[in-house]
Protein backbone atom coordinates (compact mmCIF):
# COMPACT_ATOMS: atom_id res chain seq x y z
CA UNK A 1 0.00 0.00 0.00
CA UNK A 2 1.46 3.41 -0.92
CA UNK A 3 1.52 5.98 1.73
CA UNK A 4 -0.79 8.11 -0.37
CA UNK A 5 -3.44 5.51 -0.49
CA UNK A 6 -2.49 4.98 3.65
CA UNK A 7 -3.22 8.99 4.31
CA UNK A 8 -6.26 8.92 2.06
CA UNK A 9 -7.96 5.45 3.89
CA UNK A 10 -6.99 3.53 0.85
CA UNK A 11 -5.42 1.14 3.04
CA UNK A 12 -8.68 -0.40 4.67
CA UNK A 13 -11.12 0.30 1.28
CA UNK A 14 -12.20 -3.03 -0.72
CA UNK A 15 -12.03 -1.20 -3.79
CA UNK A 16 -8.17 -0.94 -3.29
CA UNK A 17 -8.17 -4.37 -1.96
CA UNK A 18 -8.26 -3.43 1.71
CA UNK A 19 -9.95 -6.07 3.67
CA UNK A 20 -12.54 -3.59 5.23
CA UNK A 21 -16.18 -3.70 4.01
CA UNK A 22 -18.60 -5.89 2.05
CA UNK A 23 -17.43 -6.30 -1.45
CA UNK A 24 -14.28 -8.52 -0.36
CA UNK A 25 -14.77 -11.94 -1.29
CA UNK A 26 -12.85 -15.17 -1.78
CA UNK A 27 -12.24 -15.73 -5.55
CA UNK A 28 -12.99 -19.35 -5.52
CA UNK A 29 -16.60 -18.32 -4.59
CA UNK A 30 -16.62 -16.54 -8.20
CA UNK A 31 -18.40 -18.95 -10.38
CA UNK A 32 -16.97 -19.68 -13.98
CA UNK A 33 -20.17 -18.98 -16.84
CA UNK A 34 -21.78 -22.20 -17.49
CA UNK A 35 -24.01 -22.70 -20.40
CA UNK A 36 -24.58 -20.57 -23.38
CA UNK A 37 -22.93 -17.97 -21.79
CA UNK A 38 -19.69 -19.16 -21.65
CA UNK A 39 -19.68 -18.27 -25.11
CA UNK A 40 -21.43 -14.95 -25.46
CA UNK A 41 -19.00 -12.11 -25.04
CA UNK A 42 -21.39 -9.43 -24.92
CA UNK A 43 -23.86 -11.44 -21.99
CA UNK A 44 -20.30 -11.94 -20.35
CA UNK A 45 -19.36 -8.19 -20.38
CA UNK A 46 -22.87 -7.78 -19.42
CA UNK A 47 -23.09 -10.14 -15.98
CA UNK A 48 -19.13 -8.46 -15.16
CA UNK A 49 -20.53 -5.10 -15.49
CA UNK A 50 -23.13 -5.98 -13.31
CA UNK A 51 -21.35 -7.90 -10.73
CA UNK A 52 -18.44 -4.79 -10.66
CA UNK A 53 -21.25 -2.50 -10.06
CA UNK A 54 -23.09 -4.24 -6.85
CA UNK A 55 -19.82 -4.70 -5.32
CA UNK A 56 -18.30 -0.89 -5.77
CA UNK A 57 -22.28 -0.36 -4.18
CA UNK A 58 -21.38 -2.40 -1.29
CA UNK A 59 -18.11 -0.85 -1.21
CA UNK A 60 -19.97 2.96 -0.55
CA UNK A 61 -19.10 4.07 -4.39
CA UNK A 62 -22.74 5.02 -6.31
CA UNK A 63 -21.76 4.14 -10.02
CA UNK A 64 -22.27 4.47 -13.15
CA UNK A 65 -21.87 2.34 -16.57
CA UNK A 66 -20.58 4.16 -19.71
CA UNK A 67 -19.22 7.59 -18.04
CA UNK A 68 -17.96 9.65 -20.55
CA UNK A 69 -14.58 11.38 -20.25
CA UNK A 70 -13.33 14.67 -20.57
CA UNK A 71 -11.28 13.27 -23.53
CA UNK A 72 -14.15 11.71 -25.37
CA UNK A 73 -13.64 8.22 -24.16
CA UNK A 74 -15.99 6.27 -22.41
CA UNK A 75 -15.49 4.38 -19.04
CA UNK A 76 -17.20 1.27 -18.66
CA UNK A 77 -18.21 1.40 -14.50
CA UNK A 78 -16.83 4.65 -12.84
CA UNK A 79 -17.65 4.62 -8.98
CA UNK A 80 -17.81 8.00 -6.84
CA UNK A 81 -17.97 7.95 -3.08
CA UNK A 82 -18.67 10.13 -0.29
CA UNK A 83 -15.09 11.07 0.04
CA UNK A 84 -15.18 12.11 -3.28
CA UNK A 85 -12.63 9.17 -4.67
CA UNK A 86 -13.34 8.44 -7.69
CA UNK A 87 -12.00 4.66 -9.10
CA UNK A 88 -12.85 3.25 -13.31
CA UNK A 89 -13.36 0.25 -14.17
CA UNK A 90 -12.99 -1.33 -17.89
CA UNK A 91 -14.60 -5.13 -18.08
CA UNK A 92 -13.05 -7.24 -20.36
CA UNK A 93 -14.89 -10.20 -21.56
CA UNK A 94 -12.07 -12.34 -23.37
CA UNK A 95 -7.96 -12.10 -24.34
CA UNK A 96 -9.10 -10.61 -27.66
CA UNK A 97 -11.17 -7.79 -26.37
CA UNK A 98 -8.12 -7.20 -24.03
CA UNK A 99 -5.86 -7.40 -26.66
CA UNK A 100 -7.71 -5.09 -29.01
CA UNK A 101 -8.13 -2.20 -26.48
CA UNK A 102 -5.50 0.12 -26.02
CA UNK A 103 -7.25 3.31 -25.37
CA UNK A 104 -7.25 1.96 -21.88
CA UNK A 105 -4.69 4.14 -21.14
CA UNK A 106 -6.49 7.38 -21.43
CA UNK A 107 -8.93 6.78 -18.69
CA UNK A 108 -6.49 6.56 -15.97
CA UNK A 109 -5.50 10.37 -15.74
CA UNK A 110 -9.14 10.43 -14.28
CA UNK A 111 -9.82 8.35 -11.63
CA UNK A 112 -7.87 7.64 -8.50
CA UNK A 113 -7.13 4.52 -8.74
CA UNK A 114 -7.87 2.26 -12.24
CA UNK A 115 -9.12 -1.32 -12.43
CA UNK A 116 -9.35 -4.21 -15.21
CA UNK A 117 -12.52 -6.49 -14.53
CA UNK A 118 -12.84 -10.15 -16.15
CA UNK A 119 -14.51 -12.94 -15.29
CA UNK A 120 -13.59 -15.92 -13.42
CA UNK A 121 -11.78 -17.91 -16.79
CA UNK A 122 -9.73 -15.26 -17.72
CA UNK A 123 -5.78 -15.27 -17.75
CA UNK A 124 -5.92 -11.90 -15.79
CA UNK A 125 -1.79 -12.55 -15.01
CA UNK A 126 -1.87 -11.24 -18.79
CA UNK A 127 -3.28 -7.77 -17.40
CA UNK A 128 -0.50 -4.93 -17.09
CA UNK A 129 1.11 -5.09 -13.86
CA UNK A 130 0.36 -1.52 -12.95
CA UNK A 131 -3.88 -1.71 -13.25
CA UNK A 132 -5.96 -3.26 -10.29
CA UNK A 133 -7.21 -6.54 -11.06
CA UNK A 134 -10.98 -7.82 -10.04
CA UNK A 135 -12.62 -11.05 -10.92
CA UNK A 136 -16.39 -10.52 -11.22
CA UNK A 137 -19.39 -12.79 -12.38
CA UNK A 138 -22.95 -11.48 -12.66
CA UNK A 139 -23.62 -11.22 -8.42
CA UNK A 140 -20.17 -9.55 -7.17
CA UNK A 141 -16.81 -9.88 -7.44
CA UNK A 142 -13.40 -9.55 -5.38
CA UNK A 143 -9.41 -7.83 -5.91
CA UNK A 144 -6.93 -10.16 -7.06
CA UNK A 145 -4.48 -7.30 -7.25
CA UNK A 146 -4.68 -3.72 -5.55
CA UNK A 147 -5.38 -1.03 -7.91
CA UNK A 148 -2.23 2.03 -7.92
CA UNK A 149 -3.28 4.63 -6.19
CA UNK A 150 -2.57 8.51 -7.75
CA UNK A 151 -4.30 11.69 -6.39
CA UNK A 152 -6.26 13.39 -9.39
CA UNK A 153 -5.61 17.13 -9.69
CA UNK A 154 -8.24 18.88 -7.56
CA UNK A 155 -9.28 20.57 -10.67
CA UNK A 156 -10.39 18.11 -12.69
CA UNK A 157 -11.15 15.92 -9.34
CA UNK A 158 -14.24 18.69 -9.74
CA UNK A 159 -14.99 18.25 -13.20
CA UNK A 160 -15.93 15.22 -13.20
CA UNK A 161 -17.35 15.01 -10.25
CA UNK A 162 -19.81 17.67 -11.11
CA UNK A 163 -20.37 15.50 -14.27
CA UNK A 164 -21.24 12.48 -12.63
CA UNK A 165 -24.05 14.48 -10.51
CA UNK A 166 -25.18 15.94 -13.84
CA UNK A 167 -25.53 12.36 -15.78
CA UNK A 168 -26.66 10.70 -12.55
CA UNK A 169 -30.02 13.35 -12.19
CA UNK A 170 -30.10 12.90 -15.87
CA UNK A 171 -30.45 9.19 -15.81
CA UNK A 172 -32.61 8.90 -12.89
CA UNK A 173 -35.37 12.03 -14.37
CA UNK A 174 -35.47 9.53 -17.37
CA UNK A 175 -36.62 6.65 -15.60
CA UNK A 176 -38.75 8.93 -13.44
CA UNK A 177 -40.56 10.96 -16.03
CA UNK A 178 -40.36 8.25 -19.55
CA UNK A 179 -41.73 11.23 -21.65
CA UNK A 180 -37.60 13.20 -20.87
Amino acid sequence: MSKLAQQRGFAAHPAFGGRAGHGRRDATRVKPWAGALANDPAAITAAVTRGVSRWLEDSGFATLREFKLGNGRRADVVGLDANGTIVMVEVKSTQNDFRSDTKWLEYVPFCDAFSFAVPPEFPWQILPGDTGVVIADAHSATVVRQAPVHKLHTARRKALTLRFALLAGQRLSTVVDPRL
